[in-house]
């Protein structure tokens, strides 16, 4: 378990690792070789399904970053210097943003060290998790707050700068309920009623639920994706999983970019193949909304834009969506050439969310 003090056996990992890649490009030198770095390459074409773990990773093919090019070389000398703040802040027991290194960047001596976007230093620390295989919350690195909140039948311990505190995720929130933390491991899970864990896409559709009283009369914990999730609410959403033993299924939108937040929840992203056996939860089940709803209860739609018809096709070659469901979906999607939003379940009434298509549903796929 991860925590914030810099004595736990998981800081000092994540130190020496450091300490040991940096030591690895200084050896590289003593002997005379140019100094070089290889890590996986990131993308579509080199992931694949690891069976014994059930979850998709990084294949064989790598990428390296040599210091013979004036562009490999300035990407070492990146690495060299953000490896030497990493180390420093966690011998100080400190913590930054990934928006703060990119800025930090700035008041190295040396320009070509220095950041020329966002993408480019979130990439890096992304780059430094893969070879020290330690995740960038044991560097203590942090996303901007995501915001992304739970809301059910559990009660868990968490740890904090002013000590612990024990929190009921009903009885002890307010209707926003309790705000997943940046690191998820540093909860402990006390007591739970739940039955199952619904992860909802919007705000709305959130807030639907909970004020229709939905996860009392479900004993289910709903979480929050806030879109795109975060990798701390993938990660605590496979912690309820995996140590809670309950089902997992995804409520999100009927668009192509809603499906990815299903997929990353199930079966991790690309970009953080390297850690699908941390975040991902393969058992998550897709509850809607399908391109077959929008047929069967007549929903309020929008037309697929060029990109939506784009991203449906690239899905139907997305090793992560080739099964016969997935494939049904999405042809049926480009068939009607329609989209819909979970609101877009209101046209039916406001309490027809919960108590009719999600129950029903959810009986049919045996999770209620």
């Amino acid at each position: 378990m991860s925590t914030d003090s810099d004595d736990t056996p998981d800081t000092e990992v994540a130190r020496e690792k450091l300490i040991d890649l940096a030591a690895e490009f200084y050896d590289q030198f003593a002997e005379g070789d140019v100094p070089t770095m290889t890590i996986p390459t990131r993308t579509k074409s080199n992931i694949e399904y690891d069976e014994d773990k059930d979850v998709w990773v990084y294949g064989d093919r790598t990428s390296t970053r040599s210091a013979k090019t004036v562009s490999g070389a300035e990407k070492l000398l990146k690495a060299t210097y953000t490896i030497d703040f990493l180390a420093r802040q966690l011998d100080e027991d400190r913590s930054s943003t990934l928006r703060e290194l990119y800025y930090l960047s700035e008041s190295w001596d040396v320009e070509e060290a220095q950041f020329n976007s966002q993408d480019e230093s979130n990439d890096l620390v992304e780059d430094l998790e893969i070879v020290s295989d330690v995740t960038r919350e044991d560097f203590h690195m942090r996303p901007e707050e995501s915001g992304a909140t739970i809301m059910g039948p559990l009660k868990l311990r968490e740890q904090t700068r002013r000590g612990e505190r024990e929190i009921h995720c009903q009885k002890d929130v307010g209707e926003g309920g309790y705000q997943i933390p940046n690191n998820p491991d540093t909860i402990e899970f006390l007591e739970n009623d739940a039955d199952f864990v619904l992860c909802v896409e919007t705000g709305g559709m959130r807030d639907r639920l909970v004020e229709n009283g939905f996860d009392e009369e479900y004993n289910v914990i709903v979480v929050h994706l806030k879109g795109q999730p975060a990798r701390a609410t993938r990660r605590i959403t496979k912690r309820l999983h995996d140590e809670l033993d309950l089902p997992v299924v995804v409520f999100t939108d009927g668009d192509p970019w809603s499906y990815r937040i299903y997929g990353s929840v199930a079966y991790g992203s690309i970009k953080s193949a390297h850690l699908s056996e941390y975040l991902a939860t393969p058992a998550a089940q897709f509850v809607g909304i399908r391109p077959e709803d929008i047929v069967e209860y007549d929903l309020p739609t929008d037309p697929l834009s060029d990109s939506d018809i784009n991203a449906l096709e690239s899905e139907l070659e997305d090793p992560r969506f080739q099964t016969e469901f997935w494939k049904e979906q999405i042809e049926l999607q480009l068939d009607i050439g329609k989209k819909a939003e979970q609101q877009a379940l209101a046209s039916r009434g406001l309490d027809f969310v919960t108590d009719t298509y999600l129950p029903e549903r959810l009986s049919e796929m045996d999770v209620i």
